[in-house]
């Protein structure tokens, strides 16, 4: 039945309905007035929500889809949200009749089986129409819940084995039946979520979709809903020409990468996700054939919506910016996820974990193949953290509490051609900001000791990772602690010639006779005063180290990015002088002649 509904989810739709005709100005200027919509919609439950994990950290997303279930315009958020929304919004789409759609609904869904990302996205949507009562656009709102009742808190089961482990699946559930609340709904929501703070955080999903919808109504006022579909036709349409024209002027050919995940949470070791992008013209194909489909792995499983999306999520970031981000995009690429693997699981497969592992690695793929003919704009879309690191305890009330890992981080921001790596987390986060220590330190009975940045854990090449950092953390009362550690064994891949980003590790009860390094996964009950230590790993470096200039690796020392001895070891750099008083400078001969050494070798 999944395989089966997936195909049907996936299926190309066609264009709306419409007899007028528009221009392009016409078209751009509703374009715009609805990626508008969607930007409010996003601020306003970033403003509304209770939870840190969206007010803080903006883990959320807003999209329009059109009546036949295409993205029609996406807005500012975590980029593989964009690309997921649709497939939940299809699924209603589906069941329209059974569901009794009209004027005023909202609805929520979150199945991986049925168009869903793992369940703690939750996706929102509102089906507006216009005066004549005819269905035009979907107003959808994705965002990561703190809870999904399942076994553990945060829906995060290191053991899980099928999805009912994780918490309540949701295919399609109506909230609000014809501008009236459905107390009994939203109660059952509420009463499948550990925290109090959920309520609000649903209240303001419901909110934020009503008022987009109103405003989505007025647009349809204003231009007439003719004009409006004959303006989402063309901004798809355009995308698909504009993503063909590009691909046509890639390099035919088929390109392939390899890349692998650490282990399984259960120890499996080295999980395989294979990729080979096919370029035939102007046709792009991207082939998941190969991908390990071992049916005992655990916790490795990504939702086929989940691994459609972050292939588009890498897609995206590879092409001009100019290209709107929408059903074009999927129109102009075959993507094939065979069935079974791990990118494509058989139905009731648990799915919280896959969203980082192999989702990331599918992304890492795409961006290794890719390379190949599109080497200037090939950053990889990752954040290869494994499980962060959740604490959780309950306070004096018995009320729980959980700091999810949410806070500020650097941690695989790779170097592209050009530009060395910056910034505290990779570009296919979006604006997912990352809550700040503070405000985890007013909620949560945590302190953070420090956040450095990692001297040398940069990935080596002429444009160079940004270092990871350490982040160190002491939990003031007794609590849980849990972790699933991957990419120290396979951290980050680096391109044409960097060198890989650094390791990831994990330490709990820092500084006592107890501390060990956690190699697998952690549940463990640490006592008050506890101190952990997480290594967040290093972006990958572009192109080899020996070609970097000498005077910026001088620089990259004297800011303690990189060492004096990896200076001379990993880029072939010779300085003389001093880091203490800052005389360190480049002895130009004594670099020529060890680059060349190195490069003769």
């Amino acid at each position: 039945m999944s395989f089966e509904l997936n195909a049907s989810l996936a299926a190309r739709r066609a264009p709306l309905p419409t007899t007028a005709s528009i221009d392009p100005v016409t078209a751009n200027i509703i374009r715009g007035a609805l990626e508008t919509v969607c930007y409010e919609a996003t601020t306003h439950l970033g403003r509304a929500a209770s939870s840190p994990i969206i007010n803080q950290s903006n883990e959320r997303n807003a999209a329009i889809v059109d009546a036949h279930g295409r993205l029609a315009m996406g807005s500012i958020g975590t980029p593989h949200l964009t690309f997921v929304s649709q497939l939940t919004v299809r699924y209603g789409l589906m069941q329209q009749d059974h569901f009794d759609w009209g004027p005023g609904d909202v609805f929520v869904g979150n199945d991986p089986d049925h168009g869903g990302g793992h369940l703690p996205d939750y996706n929102v949507y509102a089906p507006v129409y216009d005066a004549a009562g005819d269905l035009v656009l979907i107003q959808a709102l994705q965002a990561h819940q703190g809870d999904t009742g399942g076994k553990d808190p945060g829906g995060f089961t290191l053991d899980a084995t099928d999805i009912f482990t994780e918490g309540l699946a949701i295919p399609c559930l109506k909230l609000v039946h014809r501008g009236e609340k459905r107390r009994d709904a939203i109660y059952l929501l509420e009463r499948n979520n550990r925290f109090p703070s959920f309520a609000g955080d649903l209240a303001a999903m419901i909110g934020a979709v009503e008022k987009a919808s109103a405003s989505i109504r007025a647009i349809l006022d204003k231009w007439g809903s003719d004009v409006v579909r004959a303006a989402v036709n063309q901004t798809i349409e355009t995308s698909e020409r504009q993503m063909r024209q590009l691909v046509s002027d890639w390099r035919d050919g088929s390109y392939e990468a390899t890349v692998h995940i650490d282990h399984d949470t259960v120890g499996t070791k080295d999980v395989r996700v294979h990729v080979a992008c096919t370029i035939a013209g102007d046709q792009l194909t991207v082939d998941l054939t190969g991908t390990d489909d071992r049916p005992d792995l655990v916790g490795v499983w990504n939702t086929f919506a989940n691994s459609r999306g972050y292939i588009m999520t890498q897609i995206a970031s590879t092409i001009d910016p100019d290209i709107v981000k929408n059903e074009g995009l999927f129109n102009a690429v075959e993507i094939i996820l065979p069935e079974g693997c791990i990118a494509h699981p058989p139905p009731n497969k648990p799915a919280a974990l896959g969203s980082f592992h192999p989702a990331c690695e599918i992304t890492e793929a795409v961006c290794v193949a890719l390379s190949n003919v599109a080497p200037d704009r090939s950053a990889p879309q990752v954040y290869k953290i494994g499980m962060p690191n959740a604490v959780i305890g309950f306070d004096a009330r018995g009320q729980m509490w959980m700091d999810q890992g949410v806070d500020c981080r650097s941690m695989d921001v790779s170097a592209v051609q050009g530009i060395d790596g910056w910034g505290s987390c990779p570009v296919a986060l979006g604006n997912l900001l990352l809550s700040q220590a503070e405000d985890a330190e007013s909620r949560f009975p945590v302190i953070n000791i420090s956040r450095e940045l990692v001297t040398d854990s940069g990935g080596a090449g002429r444009w160079r990772g940004m270092p990871g950092s350490r982040n160190v953390k002491q939990i003031l009362e007794p609590a849980i602690a849990m972790a699933w550690m991957v990419s120290h064994d396979h951290p980050i891949s680096g391109l044409e010639g960097g060198e890989d980003g650094s390791p990831y590790l994990n330490h709990f009860q820092v500084g006592t006779p107890d501390e060990y390094r956690v190699e697998l996964t952690a549940r463990a009950q640490l006592p008050a005063g506890a101190v952990i230590a997480y290594q967040h790993g290093g972006g990958a470096g572009f192109a080899p180290a020996l070609l970097r200039d000498p005077q910026a690796v001088c620089e990259d020392v004297l800011d303690e990015l990189v060492s004096i001895d990896a200076a001379r070891d990993r880029y072939g750099v010779v300085l003389t002088g001093s880091l203490a008083d800052y005389s360190l400078a480049v002895d130009h001969a004594a670099t020529a002649a060890l680059r060349g050494e190195r490069m003769a070798a």
